[in-house]
């Protein structure tokens, strides 16, 4: 089976995964460039994301949906698997937000136009002027009403364990005083691991667990240091077992 999943992959699949990438960058930028920023930057992206795991079969289940209040403004931060966290999030999570991501995306094809015409928050580290502009664009974003999505690991991991947080997205929620919310996905390792980037996928069920939003208590370093374990914790405690416990990132 595994090698008729493969050829499905060949025919099927990546033709699929091509067209829809290619229409999610047209339909961004001309609505980007035309209309409502807000609903062209996300809702293409989110079919996208949808399609994209439907066309590779992958059965999907989402957990705690009831966790989030409508029209909220949250700090998502999840760990970071593979490469199918982008798809399993963009399509399953439902809620309009602007993705964290790294500066070097800028450079893929379509994807990097898209997510410059829909606003995306790109991390840039290469000087204090880009770290400040980075810095600037969430908080502008959060401050909007909007949600940001970010991978506080900053890098997908080698082996599917977790491994440790940048403060960043803790220190932005503690600025404007937005509940985080953490995500655990279960599944996106075992389907591409970053070890097996661009080629076939294998077959695995995708779990997204959404935990109840974690609200400020306090302002400042004491306050992002607990809300950083606490999500740290929550993400934690819904890994399956064999990724349990902490693996250090080599590229972190």
């Amino acid at each position: 089976m595994k090698y008729v999943y493969y050829i499905y992959q060949l025919f099927v699949a990546f033709p699929i995964v091509i067209l829809a990438t290619i229409l999610t960058a047209f339909f961004t930028g001309l609505g980007c460039s035309i209309g409502n920023g807000h609903f062209w930057g996300y809702y293409p992206g989110h079919c996208w994301g949808w399609v994209i795991v439907r066309a590779f079969l992958l059965p999907v289940r989402v957990e705690g949906r009831e966790n989030l209040e409508k029209g909220h403004s949250y700090v998502f931060i999840a760990n970071h698997q593979g490469a199918f966290d982008i798809f399993l999030i963009y399509g399953f999570l439902c809620r309009n937000f602007k993705w964290m991501m790294k500066w070097q995306l800028k450079k893929i094809p379509f994807v990097g136009y898209a997510c410059k015409k829909s606003h995306q928050i790109f991390v840039d580290k290469r000087g204090p002027s880009k770290v400040k502009k980075t810095y600037d664009d969430a908080r502008k974003t959060l401050s909007s009403g909007m949600s940001v999505v970010v991978f506080p690991e900053g890098s997908r991991s080698f082996t599917g364990h977790m491994g440790v947080f940048k403060k960043g997205a803790f220190v932005l929620a503690d600025e404007l005083q937005l509940p985080v919310v953490p995500l655990t996905i279960n599944g996106s390792f075992d389907i591409m691991p970053r070890t097996r980037d661009w080629r076939f996928a294998n077959w695995h069920p995708l779990t997204l667990t959404i935990h109840q939003p974690i609200y400020p208590v306090d302002k400042g370093p004491r306050n992002v240091q607990a809300t950083m374990h606490q999500s740290y914790d929550s993400v934690m405690s819904s890994i399956e077992p064999q990724y349990q416990g902490f693996v250090e990132n080599p590229d972190q």
